[in-house]
């Protein structure tokens, strides 16, 4: 596995976001994940619960990565990645143009059951998250669930001295970047009509936060 890419806070928090997954999402489902990384989450999740049909999704340059961990996971449950990456203009939509959305041929219910993204919203800036929230609705099936993990802020304030250094950081490579309130993070989603079930706080100052469309 020496050849494929590797964050390791990936194997650090991927049981404990399995577990909010497993708490919250269907056995049978359809999961497009925004911002897959490496594609470690995708194979961890989807080997755990096969019938999660589990769509990865990022920039081009990090497909190939995600493409050698799924070839090497040789999952049923794994479509090829496809490339997107939430918004290049601060304004709603997806680029590059929207992903293809399931479609149940018995029911003929259209729509992701799941919407999944981690460690994303610090990393895009503030009228992307906007836009990208702002897109959801297009994306979603009915009674459909919105998972983010990643860390925030609570009422402006850091939740830790590691957390305030890694802002310090973000805004240092890229000044539209940065840890994100979760009081506006929670109002973004309300405003896509998303209903907050669960508020969970996770490892490392991080918290998951899943709503029901």
């Amino acid at each position: 596995m020496t050849d494929l890419p590797y964050a390791p806070a990936c194997d650090r928090n991927r049981d404990p976001i399995l577990e909010v997954l497993r708490a919250h999402l269907p056995a049978q489902a359809q999961v497009l994940e925004i911002g897959s990384g490496t594609g470690q989450h995708a194979v961890h999740f989807a080997a755990a619960v096969p019938g999660w049909t589990w769509q990865c999704s990022d920039r081009a340059e990090k497909l190939p990565g995600i493409r050698a961990w799924l070839a090497h996971a040789s999952l049923a449950n794994t479509p090829p990645p496809f490339e997107l990456y939430a918004v290049t203009e601060p304004v709603p939509g997806l680029m590059p143009p929207r992903p293809p959305i399931p479609l149940d041929p018995v029911s003929r219910r259209s729509g992701y059951d799941v919407v999944y993204s981690a460690n994303t919203l610090h990393i895009m800036g503030w009228p992307q998250a906007q836009a990208l929230f702002a897109a959801l609705p297009t994306l979603l099936a009915d009674d459909s669930r919105v998972v983010v993990y990643g860390p925030f802020k609570a009422g402006g304030e850091y939740l830790s001295q590691s957390d305030l250094q890694f802002d310090a950081i973000l805004r240092e490579r890229d000044a539209a970047s940065g840890l994100r309130d979760i009081e506006a993070v929670l109002a973004l989603a309300e405003s896509a009509g998303l209903r907050l079930i669960d508020r969970r706080a996770m490892p490392a100052h991080n918290h998951c936060l899943v709503w029901r469309r």
